[in-house]
């Protein structure tokens, strides 16, 4: 049994790891931390009510660590490296569900995120949280960064074409559309009813923090630098994430023979499903399953991916990466 505390935990994020959690066999939430909040978990979210009624509190690092052996970050950038040292040092595990540790530089974090690294050094050392590719990094790490939810459905699709050099590393465009919860819960003129229902619309071109992470990875064990135009839209559901990508062919290909790459990719894969048709969102809402597939159409290679934003974006992931720094079957609470 492994006693776990979860930062920040009035978000969507947040009451989704914590759902997931009390399904675990292994898991004992035993701390909830809230900077304003201090009423019980199920005060502030209703579908709590009577499955858990742990109070938020705002502790310290040193607290936390002291009843936690696993710390879950859903905080805000910059706020989870103000207290990771200090959690690491007390003797727990981090899971950061945020973007401090993603980056491989202070610099290129500040360009993108407008503020200095509270915990530079760490940085480009933390294992990126996505099993599929780092799962020997994250197997006993003590810190792991968690994926992005726009990057995971980029990134699954994209890095098998690319390692078996289907696909060219530059120009690649990638079209994302995800529902309203990824915007968070704290209230916005964006994302309130009348605003969004019924309407669709592009946001962040050229400046959403995703693009670098995106780009980062794409670019692991290339002898070229991965660039990408990504472009996110904002769209009238809850939950889930649907990518398109666009990419220029390298070699001649087929498109039986790009599915084979990828079926060969993940084949041992429990979350990643090579579909046949074209997938939706609804196919994979509440799960951590990743649904993909391939085709080839005007001279480019297009991928289309969905994923729930909530869970293989987020809280899933972190507790598939929670299950291998702690030795657990990595599909425990997730199938």
């Amino acid at each position: 049994m492994t006693t776990i505390a979860i930062l920040g935990a009035t978000g969507y994020t947040a009451v989704e790891l914590i759902k997931i959690l009390l399904r675990h066999p292994q898991a004992e939430i035993t701390a909830l931390t809230s900077r304003e909040e201090t009423r019980s978990v199920g005060a502030v979210h209703q579908s709590l009510a009577g499955r858990l009624e742990l109070p938020l509190a705002n502790l310290t690092p040193q607290e936390i660590a002291r009843c936690a052996e696993c710390v879950f970050c859903c905080l805000p950038h910059t706020a989870s490296a103000k207290v990771v040292p200090e959690l690491l040092q007390g003797g727990a595990k981090v899971i950061d569900l945020g973007a401090d540790y993603r980056l491989g530089s202070a610099e290129t974090f500040e360009t993108w995120y407008g503020e200095k690294h509270p915990d530079p050094t760490r940085l480009g050392k933390v294992p990126y949280g996505l099993p599929e590719l780092f799962r020997d990094q994250i197997i006993g790490a003590n810190l792991v960064a968690n994926p992005g939810c726009y990057p995971t459905s980029a990134i699954l699709p994209l890095v098998p074409l690319l390692q078996s050099n289907c696909v060219e590393p530059t120009d690649i465009i990638i079209d994302s559309k995800s529902g309203v919860s990824g915007a968070g819960r704290t209230p916005k003129q964006s994302t309130l009813y009348p605003e969004c229902n019924e309407s669709i619309m592009a946001y962040s071109i050229g400046t959403h923090r995703h693009a670098p992470e995106i780009e980062q990875i794409l670019s692991t064990g290339r002898g070229q630098s991965a660039q990408v135009i990504f472009t996110p839209h904002l769209t009238p559901m809850d939950r889930g994430i649907l990518t398109v990508t666009y990419s220029k062919p390298a070699k001649p290909a087929t498109q039986d023979g790009l599915m084979a790459v990828l079926r060969d990719f993940y084949r041992n894969e429990p979350f990643v499903h090579v579909v046949d048709h074209l997938p939706a969102t609804k196919d994979v809402s509440g799960t951590n399953f990743v649904h993909l597939t391939v085709r080839i159409t005007g001279g480019r290679v297009l991928t289309v991916s969905v994923i729930d934003n909530l869970v293989k974006g987020a809280s899933g992931a972190a507790v598939q990466n929670f299950n291998l720094m702690f030795g657990y079957p990595e599909t425990m609470a997730l199938v």
